[in-house]
């Protein structure tokens, strides 16, 4: 050892065990930092379709495809993509006849529910827009796949049912904000949806 290194030795080894001794105080979790943009929206009225609503102009309206190949099983399934958030909400259509408006809402309320093992609360909440749409808002809480769901329709031929989805392990906390800033959006989609008679 070298002449005089003794004392720096025994500090050295002094403030290691003080290291070791110090108080842990844990840190709070902490999630990246996103800037929204502003709300603004544009018109999804296609034609062929038998609904229009509004939509952010930072979302993407694609074909659904994801379950049923090239072909989805009703040609009116669309999402609503919005890339920048690795989120996107799945509209499923269905043509309501004579007998199926019950089953239509009740297989609505079982996907919802279908949540609970994840869920720490379900809240739905019936709704009647501005023009006239009818439907019910359900609000899962915890770390479900999806927290934000609606389904509208005129109980004689329409019924839309849609529900928000992240590209991302649930997690309620780190989602939370995103989920509230496109709430918003799923609300004005919702108070703008109008239905057209003619379908195909």
């Amino acid at each position: 050892m070298f002449k005089g290194s003794g004392p720096i030795f025994c500090m050295l080894l002094f403030n290691i065990l003080i290291a070791c001794n110090s108080v842990y105080t844990p840190k709070p979790r902490g999630y990246f930092r996103i800037d929204f943009p502003k709300h603004e929206y544009q018109s999804f009225n296609n034609p062929e379709f038998p609904y229009s609503f509004d939509y952010p102009v930072y979302g993407m309206i694609v074909r659904d495809t994801s379950f049923f190949g090239d072909k989805p099983e009703n040609p009116y399934w669309i999402n609503v993509d919005f890339p920048r958030f690795h989120a996107r909400i799945y509209m499923s259509y269905k043509n309501v006849d004579s007998n199926n408006f019950s089953r239509l809402r009740d297989d609505a309320y079982k996907m919802t529910y279908k949540n609970t093992y994840k869920a720490t609360s379900i809240a739905d909440s019936p709704f009647a827009t501005p023009l006239g749409v009818h439907g019910v808002f359900f609000h899962v809480g915890g770390d479900a796949a999806t927290a934000n769901q609606f389904f509208v329709s005129d109980s004689v031929k329409h019924f839309l049912r849609g529900a928000l989805y992240f590209d991302s392990t649930p997690n309620e906390d780190s989602l939370n904000i995103v989920n509230q800033f496109l709430q918003e959006d799923m609300d004005h989609l919702i108070n703008t949806l109008k239905w057209k008679n003619a379908q195909k």
